[in-house]
């Protein structure tokens, strides 16, 4: 049966292929199946309303929600929606929540529409974190040009973590090194760009173009490097029958058997590869450098391109409707009326579409009515995101391979092959970045979203940059930081277009991932940060923020982040710090803090106090913890005694001992002065925060000043405590 299929879908294309002589822009299978959707929303009282065009042949609608995430539709919000319904309210909704729509036509033919949908969503900062799987021979002369794609990464929220690898790695080493990196990450991997000649997986005995014998094998499956419990074999396919030999698949040739992901994938993963393009006259490094130039540009909006969408169907005699998916993202994404049935290249040679999709009879380097390799070659299209599909091209690791040439030159920066299955965008409406939409559809069984035929396919294959989004501010320029006194001034030049304010991050050594510092929105040009609490390279960045409005609602949209560093030299951590005299059941608490403003004692016995050195009486004996919060505008920190009350008579006795320590930071020698008599020990304990002991130091008798050399000790915060507790204080290693 399964190969009876393929060669039924075979001689279909080869048959549209051959009586295919004429575009047809009228209604194509692709849009019949298609509910174009968008939105009107309102915000008191808040309301998301749908919208769709009449359409023929309905008997009823049914409307479904859920959350981005979440794993199946349930029962409808709405049943039974008479066939004249073009719209319908749903007012059970929140301002700053998103919700997921579906809504079904029932009729001939069923319809499907999908939309992501919201009210003044708010801005993500943080993304998560992403790979950079690299090959270090191609890439070795862009330096810089990589190091500045890092710092865009990072400006729209995410985290680099960089994997180079070797050509000639097996796919099982990388995919070690990938699984080692997602297991170590204290934040989520939520992608992978693979840049450059990075080894291909392979996987299955599939034919999803339909052209079986002669392709029917092994297809470049770059979803094994993002399957992190997948189950992958090499042991069960033996075929050979593929015309081409990359698609031959014996036992243990290091080509996998499987035909589906074998388990939902962990993250989004997106590949450029440039190799064996010889139809461009630039080198593969030359063509990478160019897809970074542009993917910078495109980011700090360089260029602008119109939000609008085309579609070249050239299958409109095949019932499959290859085009559905491009019909129901894009009027999500650039509204209904945006949407142009027109031809792919001549249309894009002209003007701008940022996004397009085009479908015909193909072979690796053409799509019929759509263009060749030659055509992206020396046309220069402008376009950003697009979809293929065509016999031959899905398999995309071959010489002058169409899906990749597309961005090899031109501005476009993604593409994939979309028709089996449908892939589906909607989600970048709100904000979302493209790798959310592409592990969205490469983990897509229906009824989440109708699949059309291979469904989780190996064969699906990403080609671009995954951390892309739809929507792009023009950021501010020409950030300075400068540092006086402890304190960090920026300045900065507003964003070329109009913005709500900014945002204000930084890091340093002790922060490695960027934290907003500023609590509300900054409207005007510049900001003092009062807070560098810690030495070294403070990284400062500004991002604009802008309400954006879509077809599928409105969120709060940042720009790109502009940068700069400066130096501190100083180290004003807060130090929470005391020492005690007792005198029977009455303490007397002596404040040795540091950079403090701020003091919170809590004495154990359900009393407290915000003097800076109080003293407080116990009505009853026993074991108190006694706790100083000490804070300033930067931050807090506690320290903590357990004390011992045995008599509430009035009995002098020495909780403190007259030790002096010095200096508090210490930078590698601590020295300890006036060894009392009262004292009754004879070694002192170094400890961490949790009271384990680092190290045990004999103090000689009646020494005047005795010195303890800590080099050896990491940098951090230790106590100091006596053996017998009688002396107990708090330092700050710093070498």
């Amino acid at each position: 049966m399964k190969n009876m299929l393929y060669i039924t879908k075979k001689y279909i294309l080869y048959l549209i292929s051959i009586f295919l002589c004429f575009k047809s822009f009228s209604q194509t299978p692709g849009q019949d199946k298609s509910i174009l959707l968008r939105v009107t929303t309102q915000t008191n009282p808040p309301q998301i309303t749908l919208l769709w065009d009449s359409l023929t042949g309905v008997t009823n609608y049914y409307i479904y929600r859920k959350s981005l995430y979440a794993s199946s539709w349930g029962t409808p919000i709405a049943s039974n929606l008479p066939a004249n319904t073009i719209s319908w309210t749903d007012t059970n909704v929140q301002v700053g929540q998103s919700y997921e729509y579906r809504v079904v036509k029932n009729g001939t033919p069923t319809a499907y529409g999908y939309i992501y949908a919201g009210i003044e969503i708010p801005e993500v900062f943080y993304r998560g974190k992403i790979i950079l799987l690299y090959d270090t021979i191609t890439t070795s002369t862009l330096t810089n040009e990589i190091n500045r794609w890092i710092a865009d990464v990072e400006g729209d929220g995410w985290e680099v973590i960089k994997i180079p690898v070797d050509t000639n790695d097996a796919v099982y080493n990388i995919k070690n090194q990938i699984v080692t990196a997602f297991y170590q990450a204290q934040q989520p991997i939520k992608a992978l760009f693979i840049f450059g000649k990075v080894p291909v997986p392979y996987s299955g005995e599939i034919a999803p173009d339909g052209h079986n014998p002669d392709h029917l094998g092994a297809w470049p499956a770059d979803g094994y490097y993002a399957d992190i419990n997948g189950t992958w074999t090499d042991q069960n396919v033996n075929n050979t029958l593929a015309s081409d030999p990359q698609n031959h698949n014996i036992p243990g040739d290091g080509k996998f058997d499987q035909n589906n992901f074998p388990s939902n994938l962990e993250f989004s993963v997106g590949r450029v590869d440039m190799r064996n393009l010889p139809a461009f006259n630039l080198n593969e490094t030359q063509l990478l450098k160019k897809y970074l130039d542009k993917n910078h540009a495109y980011r700090n909006k360089h260029f602008t391109v119109i939000k609008r969408a085309l579609i070249d169907d050239n299958f409109t005699a095949m019932p499959e409707g290859f085009t559905a998916s491009a019909w129901r993202s894009f009027s999500t994404l650039c509204g209904s009326g945006n949407v142009f049935a027109t031809d792919y290249f001549s249309a894009m040679s002209d003007s701008s579409y940022q996004w397009s999709y085009g479908c015909g009879a193909g072979g690796y380097t053409s799509c019929s009515g759509v263009g060749n390799t030659s055509n992206f070659a020396t046309d220069s299209l402008n376009g950003i995101f697009t979809m293929l599909f065509g016999s031959y091209f899905g398999d995309w690791n071959t010489e002058n391979n169409l899906l990749r040439a597309a961005l090899a030159n031109g501005t476009i920066l993604t593409n994939c092959w979309s028709g089996r299955p449908f892939w589906y965008f909607h989600h970048m409406a709100l904000g979302e970045p493209i790798g959310t939409s592409v592990l969205l559809s490469m983990n897509n069984t229906s009824p989440i979203y109708e699949a059309n035929f291979f469904p989780k396919g190996v064969h699906m294959a990403f080609l671009g940059d995954p951390t892309l989004r739809s929507d792009m501010i023009a950021p501010p320029q020409n950030l300075i930081a400068t540092y006086d006194n402890g304190h960090a001034f920026l300045s900065w030049s507003p964003s070329p277009e109009p913005v709500l304010g900014y945002h204000i991050y930084r890091k340093n050594d002790t922060i490695p991932s960027y934290q907003k510092v500023n609590n509300q929105l900054i409207t005007n040009l510049s900001f003092v940060d009062t807070c560098l609490i810690y030495p070294g390279i403070y990284h400062y960045m500004v991002r604009a923020v802008k309400l954006e409005y879509t077809p599928s609602g409105s969120y709060f949209n940042m720009s790109t982040g502009i940068t700069d560093t400066l130096f501190n030299p100083n180290y004003i951590p807060v130090i929470a710090n005391f020492q005690i005299t007792q005198n029977g059941n009455q303490l007397i608490f002596h404040n040795l803090s540091q950079n403090a403003t701020n003091y919170f004692w809590k004495f154990g016995d359900g009393n407290f106090s915000t003097d800076f050195e109080p003293t407080h009486t116990y009505a009853n004996p026993g074991t108190y913890t006694v706790s100083l919060i000490a804070s300033s505008a930067c931050g807090s920190d506690t320290f903590s005694v357990d004390i011992q009350i045995t008599t509430t008579n009035v009995q002098k006795t020495h909780y403190d001992t007259p030790i002096l320590i010095y200096p508090n930071p210490c930078y590698g020698t601590l020295f300890i002065e006036n060894i009392s008599p009262n004292l009754q020990t004879k070694n002192l304990h170094i400890q961490d925060l949790t009271g384990k002991d680092i190290a045990i130091y004999s103090i000689p008798p009646h020494a005047k000043v005795h010195t303890i050399n800590l080099e050896h000790l990491p940098n951090g915060f230790y106590i100091i405590r006596s053996e017998n507790s009688s002396f107990i204080s708090k330092i700050i290693l710093q070498h």
